[in-house]
């Protein structure tokens, strides 16, 4: 057995550290000792160091299985830079090699030189690298990124199922499995898949007490995410997106904006990945956008920020991602932008997979809505999600706890709900009770004859979402408890059959209300409302009396005026000519020209009597695809095209084609589409939405539009007679 004197000598003589961090010596002892041993260790928490070091100090060659061909390329360099040849070799074997460095590797493997051999699951599974890792000696395994095993990972790899019987096959040895990222139920898949139940688990807590959260509503994002990175110049960071398309938009718009970055995603070949990858590491650019999908290797200890554009897909997609940000324990802010959206997408790229995944992934989804939308404090939520209890009531580090809504009484809702949950026999899951609660009415409800339940609607004020809420912090507070084998089955704990028996008074919060956004086009800012900064609330209320008084008198509905993010935008910019108020979300030239001239002359007016300093610096440079791709749309409407045909010739989603239009509309400029609508929407649909905007609609809210109506009409039915007649009548 190797002696901690000894361990702590090789430890400064390779790597320069004078102690081992946390769990790792522990960890290498048991590994040493020839032990199959489990690491779940944050982000930032030295997981490579706790296979890096035994792989040194015992004979033979470890296999190390990464998935990241960026990160074994930089652990490779990392090794080489601490360790002599003399005292071993570090080596990886990927797709990325040509034939002459293959060989070269191959023949340090045979020579026993090599300590340490980084491999894709992929590359493992070749007969010729089987065959040639049966002549060596193996002293363990380590299997990196370990959550890949699982489903119920964040990052679902097949390939990684396979490792078990081809370690059997070149050799039995110790296995170290490494996560950064662990629900109880991935966990349990690791061990199952590895052949390691046996396994000594080292669990390190998911706190990272650096790290500050936030979720904003995705209201000009663009604005946001430039604001932000300006007012943090010269730091570094991360910003991920779900496209690759939005990755190289999003590195364009930064650049044409004066911020250093670049992108980075599997669509970009391997020279130019390295060489982006190598300009963040040595701080030739400050930021570096990639993909969500795209696990991205880069291991820099001072990100200071890490801003999601789009949610990620899973909530420990999310840990992981967030935690690429103060690794060295210095400052990490993480900004996340939601929109229900973007979880749209989200749900429609699942419907080419199996029944069984689309299941797995609509419950990840879930849980990341929860988090979003949650008022709890975002720690206590992430870390319950990992199966780790926070007790503190306040972090101080994330919005909801810096900014905390009002608390009411929550025993009667609890009552209620545990309640219904023990006469469901716990067989159902958090949104059928939810339903159930708020009074939905909908085919399972239906086919349950849950309808005629005592407590269907139980309370007419509250509704589904409301329960939802509900559930979630009895969820966290451990009075149930998700099954996450059946998919998401809601039971009740020991503790919650307690608190039914005897209940006593405890505090609870709503949700957050998102707006349902539009991606963004031009620049506005409704999320500095949000623990962002914020325009003049004051400014804004005069605003909105005018635009009342307005409507009145031209007997149109308010937001066909301006709808409320450009009120918001001229709270905070205070345009006091047309021309100014054109830089505001939704404000073309028609419409500066229609009903600007009253907004800014009062605008002007309140400047001047509050001597109010007005900014100057908040022009934010576009980029010049999408002025071409409105130009391109609005000719090929005027010529009648029908839009799927536009569509295509642009390389683009339908959703994003309307998207288009909508801002082209919402700018101040007609469009007439009535020769597509007529195509695919019936007359009486056309004739029903229209008069539900013109007659009901208080604002031009999809999501409320769609309640309204039911149903029978489809978002896109929707979406087209809205564009419809907010060009007639707004324009």
């Amino acid at each position: 057995m190797v002696t901690s004197e000894a361990l702590h000598k090789k430890l400064k003589e390779f790597f320069g550290f004078d102690t081992f961090k946390g769990d790792q010596e522990v960890v290498i002892k048991n590994l040493i000792a020839g032990n199959n041993t489990f690491v779940i260790m944050p982000t930032g928490g030295g997981k490579s160091l706790c296979y890096q070091l035994p792989a040194l100090v015992m004979d033979g060659t470890a296999i190390v299985i990464s998935p990241l061909i960026a990160l074994m390329k930089n652990q490779v360099d990392a090794i080489r830079g601490f360790v002599a040849n003399s005292e071993g070799i570090a080596h990886f074997l990927n797709s990325s090699l040509n034939k002459a460095q293959v060989q070269e590797v191959k023949d340090d493997l045979l020579k026993g030189v090599t300590k340490l051999l980084y491999v894709a699951p992929e590359s493992l599974t070749k007969d010729d690298n089987i065959q040639l890792l049966k002549q060596c000696h193996i002293s363990f395994y380590a299997v990196d990124e370990a959550h890949c095993i699982s489903e119920w990972g964040h990052d679902f790899r097949p390939e990684y199922r396979r490792i078990l019987p081809i370690v059997k096959e070149i050799g039995e040895a110790p296995i170290i499995a490494l996560t950064a990222t662990a629900t109880p139920k991935v966990q349990s898949d690791i061990q199952k898949n590895l052949g390691m139940m046996d396994a000594k688990v080292f669990k390190t807590s998911f706190n990272r007490p650096n790290l500050y959260y936030e979720i904003r509503p995705k209201i000009n994002a663009e604005r946001e995410i430039i604001k932000f990175i300006k007012s943090n110049s010269g730091k570094s960071g991360i910003i991920y997106c779900l496209s690759r398309k939005k990755v190289e938009e999003m590195a364009e718009l930064l650049c044409v904006n004066g911020i250093k970055a670049l992108p980075y995603h599997a669509g970009l070949d391997a020279a130019t990945r390295a060489t982006n990858q190598d300009k963040f590491l040595m701080e030739d650019v400050d930021v570096i956008v990639a993909t969500i999908a795209f696990g991205m290797g880069i291991d820099k200890p001072d990100v200071r920020f890490v801003i999601h554009y789009n949610m990620p897909k899973s909530l420990e997609g999310y840990y992981q991602e967030t935690g690429r940000a103060g690794r060295d324990g210095g400052e990490g802010q993480c900004i996340a932008f939601y929109s229900f959206k973007d979880i749209l997408k989200l749900e429609k790229f699942m419907q080419s997979k199996p029944l069984a995944e689309q299941e797995i992934g609509k419950q990840l989804l879930n849980e990341t809505v929860a988090y979003a939308e949650s008022n709890q404090c975002r720690r206590k939520t992430l870390l319950n999600y990992f199966g780790e209890v926070y007790k503190q009531d306040n972090c101080g580090a994330c919005d909801n706890c810096l900014h905390q809504q009002p608390k009411f009484e929550g025993k009667e809702y609890f009552v209620t709900l545990f309640q219904l949950i023990r006469s469901m026999k716990e067989s159902f899951k958090s949104d059928h009770l939810a339903n159930i609660l708020g009074g939905v009415m909908n085919s399972i409800i239906k086919s349950y004859n849950h309808h005629h339940s005592r407590f269907f609607g139980i309370m007419p004020d509250k509704d589904d979402k409301f329960w939802l809420a509900v559930i979630r912090q009895a969820c966290v507070l451990q009075f149930l408890k998700k099954d996450i084998e059946q998919y998401g089955l809601i039971s009740l704990t020991p503790k919650g059959k307690e608190y039914l028996e005897k209940p006593y008074p405890i505090k609870i919060t709503e949700d957050r209300k998102f707006e349902d956004t539009d991606e963004d086009e031009s620049i506005t800012n409704e999320a500095e409302k949000h623990g962002g900064g914020g325009g003049d609330l004051q400014l804004l209320a005069i605003l909105k009396d005018l635009r009342h008084s307005l409507s009145k008198r031209l007997n149109l509905p308010p937001f066909i005026i301006f709808a409320d993010p450009a009120l918001e935008d001229m709270s905070i910019m205070y345009p006091i000519t047309l021309d100014e108020l054109k830089n505001c979300q939704g404000v073309g030239e028609g419409k500066a020209k229609k009903y600007g001239k009253e907004f800014v002359e009062l605008i002007d007016k309140y400047v001047k009597e509050n001597e109010i300093d007005r900014p100057t610096d908040i022009v934010i440079h576009s980029i010049g695809e999408k002025s071409a791709n409105k130009k391109f749309i609005i000719s090929n409407i005027d010529r009648r095209l029908p839009l799927d045909e536009i569509a295509d010739a642009k390389n683009m989603e339908m959703d994003e084609l309307y998207t288009e239009i909508e801002s082209i509309v919402n700018s101040g400029l007609k469009l007439n589409i009535d020769y597509y609508i007529k195509q695919v929407v019936d007359d009486d649909k056309i004739a029903d939405i229209y008069d539900y905007f013109k007659d009901e609609a208080e604002s031009d809210s999809l999501i409320d539009a769609e309640k309204a109506l039911g149903p029978d009409y489809s978002e896109e039915e929707v979406r087209l007679v809205r564009i419809k007649f907010l060009s007639e009548v707004g324009n």
